[in-house]
């Protein structure tokens, strides 16, 4: 009789343990696509009741701009305490150097999805830079002992009233001195906007027929100029029929090849840009200046990702849609509102996906009075400029830059000489302004820059104050 034998057991032989899988590291930074959204402008108690067609209309937001402490209580109820009231009014009243003017457009973008408190609109970074409260502002240095009104000397640089012709071969025409909207860091804080308690701004003499007539004739005699930046204020404050009439103008001047638009009302009023008469006007001066072959484009100003929605992408592509060759964002680099390399490249994947918007400068904050909480050092921007590299196509990697009195734009590694301890670069150039003409030196000088004070090492704070107080 055949016994079965029972089965046996194999035990396998001992191994050894894997090794342990190291965590992935992760990148710097995690893209994740973000759609542009429309807040909810109903959620304000001011504006509780407005409509779509309301809210869509350029007439209706420029009558419903926020211009004092008293509008915006009415638009925001008792969302935020009294204490905010009562910081905003001390900084009205003493310290701002420009006054306020905020579309609902750019208000609807300020803490955007989530309950609005007083410590929500206090860290909103479009509230803190479009109003700006006098706790937001230094105390030590609330500005740099070589800050001025005209940092960049573009008055000094005037051809004609409001022309500036800075570089060889381009200029800036400042047609007005208004704005939609008034940024509390503006460049150009002396000419631009009401004046404050702080600023006594100047003012444009010339009837506007007689300004743009002397630019004209000015670019008219100088055939070395190219490239004419009409800006302002905004253009988009001038009567589109007075806009066209200039604009058509330089498109007869033969050597006049390209024209950029400044306008932040893209961003911030971009209800003007969608309106009928203006669309069909920048129509024929788009086909007129592509059949002339010049190249027209408009500049705009986004310093946060909060601030695009799809009607600011909807302004954009009507443009692009009408013949504007580029629409292009120049930012400016700001302490605690897009200091840090997740604030630019959300930024910059927000203007270029989503809303058609190349991503083209960062300013480094000018050396204006009361601005020094928005400064970052040239260091911090160099760091910046670096940390933003390799995720954003190449043509769509904007360049952080450095506007140094006399000098111009710069990029932040161009730099000759750096002393971080007090803060001081040093910077060169390779042309002369227009009132630097006689001047045989020019290229050969060092131009400098300055740092905030209060980014510097307990040394260099030291010597500044002995220095300032010498």
């Amino acid at each position: 009789m055949t016994q079965t034998r029972p089965p046996v057991e194999t035990i396998p032989a001992p191994q050894p343990a894997p090794a342990a899988t190291p965590p992935a590291a992760g990148q710097p930074y995690e893209y994740r696509r973000a759609p542009l959204v429309e807040p909810d402008w109903t959620r304000f108690p001011g504006w509780r009741h407005v409509t779509r067609d309301q809210w869509e209309s350029a007439q209706w937001q420029r009558v419903n701009c926020v211009k004092n402490l008293k509008q915006l209580r009415t638009v925001l109820g008792d969302l935020v305490d009294e204490t905010f009231y009562a910081d905003l009014d001390a900084d009205q009243t003493a310290l701002a150097t420009m006054s306020m003017l905020v579309p609902p457009q750019m208000l609807n973008t300020m803490v955007p999805f989530a309950p609005m408190t007083t410590e929500a609109f206090l860290a909103d970074p479009v509230r803190r830079y479009m109003i700006p409260v006098a706790s937001d502002r230094r105390t030590d240095w609330p500005s740099h002992p070589y800050a001025s009104r005209d940092s960049l000397h573009e008055h000094d640089m005037w051809v004609a009233e409001g022309l500036t012709h800075r570089y060889p071969t381009k200029v800036l025409a400042e047609l007005l001195s208004t704005c939609p909207q008034y940024c509390g860091h503006c460049t150009r804080m002396d000419l631009v906007g009401n004046s404050t308690p702080a600023v006594d701004k100047l003012k444009l003499t010339l009837k506007p027929v007689d300004r743009y007539d002397a630019h004209i004739t000015y670019l008219r005699a100088h055939p070395g100029v190219r490239d004419v930046v009409v800006s302002g204020g905004d253009v988009a404050n001038v009567p589109w029929r007075n806009l066209e009439s200039y604009l058509m103008r330089l498109l007869d001047i033969e050597t006049v090849r390209d024209i950029r638009l400044a306008t932040k009302a893209l961003m911030g009023l971009p209800q003007h840009w969608l309106q009928p008469d203006v669309v069909e006007g920048l129509e024929r001066v788009a086909r007129t200046a592509a059949r002339r072959g010049v190249n027209l484009a408009i500049h705009t100003h986004v310093n946060h990702a909060q601030s695009l929605t799809p009607l600011v992408a909807r302004a954009t592509q009507t443009a692009l849609d009408v013949g504007v060759r580029d629409v292009r964002n120049q930012g400016v680099l700001m302490r605690g509102v897009n200091d840090t390399t997740p604030d630019l490249l959300d930024l910059c994947f927000a203007l270029q996906g989503e809303a058609g918007i190349l991503p083209y400068y960062f300013y480094m904050c000018d050396m204006i009075p009361n601005a020094e909480h928005w400064r970052v050092p040239v260091w911090h921007a160099q760091q910046l400029q670096h940390d933003i590299m390799g995720y954003l196509p190449g043509y769509a990697t904007p360049r952080i830059v450095c506007d140094v009195p006399f000098v111009g734009k710069r990029w932040v590694h161009m730099l000759t000489e750096y002393d971080r301890e007090r803060g001081i670069s040093y910077w060169t150039k390779n042309y002369r302004t227009s009132i630097e003409s006689a001047d045989l030196e020019a290229l050969n000088k060092r131009y400098a820059y300055y740092d905030p004070i209060d980014t510097l090492p307990e040394a260099g704070r030291r010597w500044w104050q002995t220095h300032h107080d010498d």
